[in-house]
Order: structure tokens, then sequence, then C-alpha cells
């Protein structure tokens, strides 16, 4: 695990290199998928959710954001409720899945990069998106949040019934 020291006048140091970052340098490191950590050097404290939320609060700022104003006061009233670790859960299993499914869709694509046609991207696009929606829709009918509309419960579960040979 790679530490990055924090001292008092605010400046980061990682050991791993033995120079000053800034904040931007730090993003450049989770882009890059390395892990680390940030202690506080006259405490000793972790600050590592600290700066990681000070990097998201720099890249909402400019830009486009990634969360809109509605997504943020939702996020806010789960805090302290019943459901704030059932909430934290899903957030960490749906960001999984999302992540395994641009892997797979970047996997595929790297397979099959010459050879496939944009109609079989585009439907592939639509099977993540549809799971994707499956799994959200799960999610806030199990926290009733939404009330389950007429024919949710049957979309995309049930499958035709196979014909026998008898018909």
């Amino acid at each position: 695990m790679r530490t990055i020291k924090k001292y008092p006048n605010r400046r980061l140091y990682d050991t791993e290199v033995s120079r000053y970052i800034t904040i931007s340098d730090l993003r450049q490191l989770i882009i890059e998928g390395e892990e680390f950590e940030v202690v506080d050097v006259a405490s000793g404290d972790d600050l590592t959710r600290t700066v990681l939320l000070q990097i998201i609060n720099e890249q909402e700022s400019g830009g486009q954001p990634l969360f809109t104003t509605e997504i943020l006061t939702h996020l806010i009233r789960f805090y302290g409720g019943s459901t704030q670790k059932m909430f934290t859960d899903y957030l960490n299993r749906s960001l999984e899945l999302f992540v395994d499914q641009q892997q797979v869709y970047q996997d595929r694509l790297t397979e099959f990069l010459g050879q496939t046609s944009v109609g079989m991207m585009s439907e592939m696009a639509k099977r993540n998106l549809e799971a994707w929606q499956d799994v959200q829709q799960n999610f806030l009918r199990s926290a009733g949040l939404v009330k389950e509309e007429a024919g949710d419960s049957k979309r995309r579960t049930d499958k035709p019934a196979k014909k026998s040979a008898d018909d």
C-alpha cells in the first residue's frame, strides 16, 4: 500500500517516489489503479476518505458533474436513516456490477474489433443497461421507495414457455 503523508501546511508527500504531490497527482494514481492511504503526519490519523471526497468535490465543481442536485439530495436523505447500511451495500454492489459490465464490454469490443457490426455492440449495451435498470428497480422496490407497477414484477423475468413436441 502506497503511503501519502499529509503535512499541517496541507502539502502531500508521496513516500514511494519521495516527493511532494498534488491532489491532481492523487487523482491520476486512482485512474491508474494505484492503491494508497493518506496519513496525517502529526496525528497519524487516516485521512484517505477526506482526501477522496476533496478530489470528488474538485471534479464536481468543474466540467460536467457526475452527481446531480437530485442525486445529492437523495444521498443526504439516506444518512442516519434505517436504510443507510442497505443503501451503502447497494451502491457498492451496483458500482461493482457496472465496472464488471464495462470490463466485459471492453473485452468483447477488443475481441470483436473489426469483426462485429454496430448493431451487435448496440444490442450488448442495451442488455447491460437493462440488467443495470433491473438491479436499481429491485433495490428501490425492496427499500419501499417506489411502488411496483402493474406488470413490473413480470418484466424481463418471464420467458415464454417452450412448446412441447405435442403442440
